[in-house]
């Protein structure tokens, strides 16, 4: 709902205030399940309005925080189950943003969580009737939109082959073999970049398969003149890396979008230090320098 890990956090963590108060005044909980997923449904939905003013002044490409997982320590974490890759994965999270916060909740309740028409409608306020043309509404949304619409997660198999294609797309990027880049590359390509404005990354996103292939192997080129190690790891369900600085600082995230014909399809590039802060302490190198300390 909220793309930004700290948000959701946050709005859980209300969620449980809440209930904790209503229990203290002499509420009795009969289906505490339902009680907390209505909660933060419609917590949600009224934090996006104010989410949405935000970035309208955002500087560049806005991107959600990445969800990451290690291969050697998955944990139990959404991100880990196949059911859900899709439902977390950079591209759907952008998708989202084409809807308004109910149409969002709606779609995300029914196509992610699997929840009735009945469940909907507790737990958004709205009718069964309502729902479903919202429901209609939001998947018409964004077909128009984004001329897709979001796919089954990939089976178990075609998962390893994108995990083995992504070890071969960042090695060669690191040896700046672009014909190998170019051959797993689709056509169509796009790489979107979020550095809020903080960072040195791409304002707009870069489409077809050359200039995005220059720009990856440039990107890594600068990354490992830095002294920094790329650790493969699951971004938003997806195959990607984390990159580390020499005192193991996170300096970047990138994520693959990897078609079911094995081409890498999207790349997202997340600088921003803000929205990498809870994965670990962040990088000072890579940052913008202020206009009033270059003059100085």
């Amino acid at each position: 709902m909220t793309g930004s890990v700290g948000d959701a956090e946050d709005l859980v963590q209300d969620t449980f205030l809440n209930l904790a108060r209503a229990e203290q005044a002499g509420t009795t909980v009969t289906n505490l399940k339902a009680y907390l997923t209505t909660s933060v449904t419609r917590l949600a939905i009224n934090h996006l309005a104010s989410a949405r003013v935000r970035r309208e002044t955002y500087v560049g490409q806005w991107l959600p925080e990445p969800v990451v997982t290690f291969a050697e320590h998955p944990g139990d974490t959404p991100a880990e189950h196949a059911e859900l890759a899709d439902s977390l994965s950079m591209a759907f999270l952008v998708m989202l943003e084409a809807l308004s916060p109910m149409e969002r909740a709606v779609f995300l309740l029914r196509e992610a969580f699997g929840y009735s028409y009945p469940q909907l409608a507790q737990l958004t306020g709205k009718s069964q009737t309502n729902c479903r043309q919202i429901l209609t509404r939001a998947r018409k949304h964004l077909a128009t939109t984004t001329g897709h619409t979001p796919a089954p997660p990939p089976p178990p198999a075609q998962r390893a082959h994108g995990d083995e294609l992504a070890r071969r797309f960042f090695h060669a990027a690191a040896g700046a073999d672009l014909e190998e880049l170019l051959d797993m590359l689709a056509p169509d390509v796009v790489l979107h970049g979020d550095g809020g404005g903080k960072t040195r990354a791409i304002r707009r996103s870069v489409t077809t398969a050359l200039p995005v292939a220059k720009l990856i192997i440039s990107a890594i080129r600068r990354t490992t003149e830095l002294g920094a190690r790329l650790v493969p790891a699951r971004v938003n369900g997806h195959p990607g890396i984390m990159a580390y600085d020499t005192q193991d600082r996170v300096l970047h995230v990138i994520a693959l979008d990897i078609t079911e014909h094995g081409t890498v399809h999207q790349i997202h590039a997340l600088t921003n230090p803000d929205k990498l802060t809870h994965l670990g302490k962040v990088s000072d190198l890579g940052l913008r320098t202020p206009r009033k300390q270059q003059q100085q």
